[in-house]
């Protein structure tokens, strides 16, 4: 069942990607239950692991989950617990889409029992591997990076006002990550930007999730960091959702380059 439930490469160097919203199965048990919104999962972080293919050749380790974040949301805590305060959160199981729109028909969402099983059943796999990773790692490098990598729309009203910044670096204000790294990482987005066009922030309406803070310890030199990117640097945001090659041509080496800049930083 695992196996199943995400992709996962082990790499040699101390940097550990993790993709937990790019998955796109829903178990037909669950999607039987979804309305029209529901079943078109639109909320997936779309194409991220291709826009992360060089991360293997770099000898990065990948964690990819194969599951839709609308059975279960592994950037959630388990508790259910609000990210972000005063702010619109998503729950752990979402009962809606981000444009607000019923996931499941009326009678249909899931209880408290269910929330607790799915819990269990996709979400601690995913976490435990996750933690499993960064231990193996740690015990081979002095310093070790977790990346949660996701995208989002680049408008979404529920969430923020106006366009997304295309690369929005978060390290929960600081506190999942040595503020050197961050510097390193911004410094780079820059000098990247200043060529490529794209535009960034760091810890703006996107500051890391559930990963990046329940896993980001500077003073245990495991340091994370969350990349949201805008989705519209790289893909059609209607569906079918399509990549397109050209946008992503622009984007591509801007990440290339970030992995390098934080492997660098990371292995001094």
């Amino acid at each position: 069942m695992t196996q199943a439930l995400f992709d996962f490469h082990a790499g040699d160097r101390p940097l550990l990607i993790s993709v937990p919203h790019a998955g796109t199965e829903v178990p037909n048990e669950i999607s039987e239950r979804f309305t029209e919104a529901g079943r078109l999962i639109a909320d997936t972080d779309w194409h991220v692991p291709r826009l992360y293919e060089a991360a293997r050749d770099k000898g990065a380790s990948l964690l990819v989950a194969r599951k839709s974040r609308y059975v279960v949301d592994l950037n959630r805590r388990s508790d259910g617990r609000a990210l972000y305060g005063g702010a619109d959160n998503t729950e752990i199981c979402p009962l809606t889409t981000f444009d607000r729109e019923a996931i499941y028909r009326p009678g249909e969402e899931p209880d408290a029992r269910e929330v607790a099983a799915r819990i269990a059943l996709y979400w601690k796999p995913y976490h435990d591997k996750l933690a499993e990773e960064l231990e193996r790692l740690r015990k081979r490098h002095h310093k070790v990076l977790l990346w949660d990598a996701h995208s989002i729309r680049s408008e979404v009203p529920r969430f923020f006002e106006g366009r997304l910044p295309d690369l929005n670096f978060g390290t929960a204000g600081g506190a999942s990550a040595d503020s050197e790294l961050l510097e390193a990482m911004t410094a780079e987005a820059e000098d990247q930007c200043r060529e490529s066009g794209h535009s960034w922030v760091a810890n703006g309406r996107f500051k890391g999730g559930a990963i990046t803070r329940g896993y980001g310890n500077p003073a245990g030199e495991i340091h994370a960091i969350q990349l949201e990117l805008s989705q519209a640097t790289y893909m059609d945001e209607a569906a079918p959702f399509s990549f397109l090659d050209e946008k992503a041509a622009g984007i591509k080496p801007v990440i290339a380059s970030l992995l390098d800049r934080a492997l660098e930083w990371i292995e001094k």
